[in-house]
Parts: C-alpha cells; structure tokens; sequence
C-alpha cells in the first residue's frame, strides 16, 4: 500500500485537470471548456440556500434581513439576494436536472433495479417534468452524455432503455488497483460534467446515482508530504468549480436496503468538514458523498424508494434563495472559510454549501 500510494497521487491532478476528456457519445455535445481558475479577482462568493420548516417544506417569501451570513462564524455584509420560486410563471436564474448512471461504482443487478427506479420518475405527471432534465452515463470506457435538456420525460426513459450502460470490467475483487481506477475515473467523469456545466447560466441539481467511490482512506494509508500537496490541491479544485458552476450534488445509493448499515453509509462523515491545510487532506475528502454535503446537497442511501429519493432531490428548485458576499482578503493562497447561514424564523433550517477557499 505504502509504495502504490505515491504513485496513485502523483497521477491524481491528470484527473481533475480537465485534460484530454472522454467525448460525449450518447450524442454529440459542444466541446468542454475549462473550468473556471480561482484568482484573486474571484471576490464575490454567491450561494444556494435551501430553507426548510420543521417538516422539511420549503419556506418561502423570506426577506434579506431575515438571513444572517456567517464567515468562519463572524457576520458578513450580504451584497444581493434573490428569492426564487419555481412555483411562478418564469423564473430566474434558470434551474436544470443532471442524472447520472453511474455503473463504474454500483453492480449490474443495482444499476437495473435503479434504471426501473428512475423510470416510475420520468414518467410521472405523465411524463411531464418540473425541471429540464439530461442523463449521463458513467462507464469503464467514458462519459456519455445526453446533448440538451428535456422535459419529455417520456422521450428521455426511452433513450434510457435504449443505451446499454453495459458490464463492469472493473470489479471490486480487482483490489487497491481496481479501487484506485474507479476513483480516478469516477473524479475524471465528475470534473468533466462540472467544467460543461459551467458554461450553463443557473443552477443545475447533479443526481449521481452511486453507493460512491472508493474513499481510499484508512489507517493503512500513509501519504507522503508531495501526496498531501496534490491533494489539497485537488480538492481546492473540486471546490471551487462546483461553486463556481453553480452546482449542488446528490448523492442516490441504489443498493437501498442491502447497503443498510453498512460501513460506507456512515464511514464517509469523517471526512464532510473542510480541510485548511495539505496536512489534512485525505482521499476520503473527495468522496461522493463528502463533496454533496459541503455543495449543500443531500446523500440519500438504505431505502429501495430511489423514485421518492428523486423527488426530494428535485424539491430543492421549488424555491430557494441566492445569496452573494465579498470573499474574505486571504493571508495565504487557499485559505480555508467556512460558510454558515441562520435564519431568524422559529423551526426554520438552512442548507447549503460548507465552505470555500479565499485568496490573497
């Protein structure tokens, strides 16, 4: 393990990097581009919030004054804010639903019983979606991507029965190598899919249906000080191109109730809160269900209702609020503020992403 490590690290930035990504072939789509890179001019931090009652229904027509801003628990001036309802004639800024297969990480039986899952939803209403809605297919041999948005939810549950997301031929019994392949096509397809999602106005809610990825972390695990480096520095990455595209991601585990309990349902908090320096970074930090929380998202697993788990996930554009402050002046690159928001109603809750890194 300890001479793999090494090795597996020093190829970990060719992953997040962006470069020479799989081709969309479900159908063609315009080129990447590259993310967004963090500057010092990237000084306005705009967020998603989610406001909830006592029993999880959103709480609408809330007013600035009513939300307070926290930077690493010190009150921050909000510059703007937006209520948005979808509930209205029009909306802005527009809100858009990725789903994604992912059958690197979850077996051929889960990926059925969830392909029959996601169906009952595209077909509800008749069909007829909230939220314009895209499929991603995640595979051994790349990224698929559906070229648009749609909701003819009729239209996109037949071009799922269509794509055959095929056999794995990566497998859990391939080891510590097999676990390291699937991680780094897993940050690979997700880095991808944010860098197009970045060229989108508006929010867009990822749903990744996925028990997750290896989180690669343990006692065994013994990075070297050049391993924490890279990283702190993917992780940085994975950060700010999520906030910066304006994406919340979702985490779905299709294993439902056979992955109740089990070690990976709970094992991934250990590593939700956010990492200030290169000593502290982990393999776990980019974990699927470590970056949904601190998107602001939700991780939904031991349940076989994946259908009613959609709904939820799709909930969150029903109406939420846009909030934008002035970053901090950082005393050092990558300087680690975490994000609090309160709101001054009884029984209300907010969500939203945990964190972001200021620069000088």
């Amino acid at each position: 393990m300890r001479r793999f490590i090494p090795l597996f690290f020093l190829l970990l930035p060719l992953c997040l990097s962006g470069q020479n990504p799989p081709s969309p072939q479900l159908q063609p789509r315009p080129a990447t581009p590259s993310a967004p890179t963090p500057s010092g001019a990237d000084r306005q931090i705009t967020i998603d919030v989610q406001v909830t009652d006592k029993s999880g229904a959103p709480i609408r027509g809330l007013q600035q004054q009513d939300f307070t801003l926290l930077d690493d628990k010190q009150p921050r001036e909000i510059r703007s804010f937006q209520a948005v309802d979808n509930t209205a004639v029009s909306t802005d800024p527009a809100v858009e639903m990725v789903m994604v297969v992912d059958a690197v990480n979850t077996s051929f039986q889960a990926v059925t019983f969830e392909r029959q899952e996601l169906k009952k939803f595209l077909l509800r209403n008749g069909g007829k979606l909230a939220l314009p809605t895209s499929l991603v297919f995640v595979t051994d041999t790349g990224t698929k991507m559906q070229n648009g948005f749609s909701r003819d939810g009729n239209a996109l549950a037949t071009l799922y029965e269509q794509y055959e997301t095929g056999l794995r031929s990566i497998t859990r019994s391939s080891g510590i190598y097999g676990a390291a392949e699937r991680f780094d096509l897993s940050l690979r397809a997700l880095s991808q899919l944010v860098a197009y999602e970045g060229s989108r106005p508006g929010r867009k809610l990822i749903v990744w249906f996925s028990p997750g990825w290896p989180l690669l972390s343990g006692p065994r695990v013994q990075p070297t000080h050049k391993d924490e480096e890279n990283l702190f520095r993917n992780i940085v990455s994975m950060s700010d191109q999520l906030r910066q595209a304006g994406v919340t991601l979702y985490s779905i585990d299709p294993l439902g109730m056979s992955d109740a309990g089990g070690f990976r349902t709970f094992y991934y908090k250990e590593f939700v809160k956010g990492v200030p320096f290169s000593k502290q970074a982990l393999p776990g930090n980019l974990g699927l269900p470590v970056l949904v929380v601190q998107s602001g998202g939700r991780v939904f697993n031991s349940s076989n209702d994946l259908t009613s788990a959609i709904v939820d996930c799709a909930a969150d554009a029903e109406a939420f609020y846009v909030i934008s402050f002035d970053s901090a002046k950082a005393d050092h690159a990558n300087e680690y503020h975490a994000i609090g928001v309160t709101v001054d109603k009884p029984g209300a809750t907010a969500r939203t992403r945990t964190g972001y890194y200021a620069q000088p």
